[in-house]
């Protein structure tokens, strides 16, 4: 066995099975948004310039409730995951989803926004 080859496996065992484009239905990505937690993180994913690691996310979950949050996020087509090193980095699939149901996404943080702000939770 190679080196090249001994390491393919790893690499392949780390990859995050995510849907193409047009597999991303409307239902699954508004249920992903229904939830307070998961809409957060995609705010905070929004409001930042690049990917965020799932570390980075102060969520009032265990991590084993964090890491369904973040899979239900990646499973409906919202968020792109890929390992870099050990760490788990996260970013919009804004482009896509963009192209599937144009303004959803920007409606929705808008809506999120002006909540929170109503709310005093800014």
């Amino acid at each position: 066995m190679t080196p090249a080859s001994a390491t393919a496996p790893a690499a392949a065992a780390r990859a995050l099975a995510h849907p193409a484009r047009d597999e991303i239905s409307l239902e699954s990505v508004l249920h992903a948004l229904s939830d307070p937690v998961r809409l957060s993180v995609v705010r905070e994913l929004a409001a930042a310039e690049d990917e965020l690691t799932c570390s980075r996310f102060d969520l009032p979950v265990t991590k084993s409730t964090s890491t369904h949050h973040f899979r239900v996020l990646r499973e409906s087509g919202i968020v792109q995951q890929v390992y870099r090193g050990t760490a788990k980095m996260n970013g919009l699939r804004r482009e896509d989803l963009e192209a599937l149901f144009p303004g959803l996404l920007d409606s929705v943080l808008e809506a999120a926004n002006l909540q929170a702000d109503r709310l005093g939770e800014g």
